[in-house]
């Protein structure tokens, strides 16, 4: 992914968030994500990520943060959206794929159920029409879409499974950006493998963008574009993820790197050589 063409970005956030007179959560981060890339996220916890990814979806709490600056996407300002118009942009343009997914999904409705409310929450049309969207969404992450699997409850199913099926749902209608939040860290590595293998294919046949968020800097590594250092609420490095867990500039990162240097450079590695036997 080269995305350097001012034309390709698809969102682009100057943002400062505070609760109270509490410390800024966000101070002045500046953040850019091209259409088609997979974007890093990294940061340990409280610097700031999550409140970053809800900033971006319009699920702040309004009566508790304070959000200044500007989220500029496809020529409008998501942060001067009211909560009903933002409705539109959420699951259609903007889409959202948390770490739990048998805490997402509702334990008492049928998988075939959810799918269908989640598609008829933004679009319209008849049975067939969300049959075959459901069907679809469920065959582009190598879930089946018998019958017999749409009847099974939440519970029924492995974690594995489930988070697909959350993936399914957030690709219904096609967004132009997934946020992946921690969406690898409640599973095992083999099922993580799996899924990150799942978003990179997304990436690629969708041309849809990720804000892939984690503190986990192999898979990071591994399925990124493009890195963004967060610390302290702050964007402290960005750049191609070969530039930034390769040759790190900022102390953070450079912390960071030093407790896992091996196997980091091994996934940027395997980056590499994926990328390359592509073209």
């Amino acid at each position: 992914m080269n995305a350097t063409s001012q034309s390709d970005i698809f969102l682009s956030a100057h943002l400062s968030v505070r609760y109270g007179n509490k410390p800024a959560v966000l101070d002045d981060v500046e953040l850019d994500i091209f259409r088609g890339e997979i974007l890093g996220l990294i940061g340990q916890s409280g610097s700031g990520k999550s409140t970053l990814a809800m900033a971006i979806l319009g699920l702040l709490d309004r009566k508790q943060a304070h959000a200044e600056g500007s989220i500029e996407c496809d020529a409008c300002d998501l942060l001067k959206l009211r909560e009903k118009d933002f409705r539109s942009w959420r699951g259609r343009k903007l889409a959202l794929v948390l770490q739990s997914p048998l805490s997402s999904l509702n334990p008492a409705l049928r998988i075939r159920t959810q799918l269908k409310e989640a598609w008829r929450a933004h679009a319209s049309g008849s049975s067939s029409d969300c049959n075959q969207a459901v069907r679809s969404a469920l065959e582009s992450v190598s879930l089946p879409s018998t019958d017999d699997f749409l009847r099974k409850y939440p519970s029924q199913m492995s974690v594995g499974q489930a988070q697909r099926v959350l993936i399914a749902m957030a690709i219904l209608h096609r967004p132009a950006l997934l946020i992946a939040d921690e969406a690898t860290s409640a599973l095992d590595v083999i099922t993580q493998s799996e899924i990150l293998s799942l978003f990179r294919e997304l990436n690629r046949a969708r041309d849809m963008a990720i804000l892939y968020i984690s503190h986990d800097l192999a898979s990071v590594a591994g399925i990124c574009d493009r890195v963004a250092i967060l610390h302290e609420g702050r964007i402290v490095e960005l750049g191609s993820t070969q530039q930034v867990l390769t040759n790190p500039q900022h102390q953070y990162t450079q912390r960071l790197m030093s407790a896992m240097p091996r196997l980091v450079a091994q996934s940027v590695s395997n980056q590499q050589r994926a990328a390359a036997a592509t073209k």
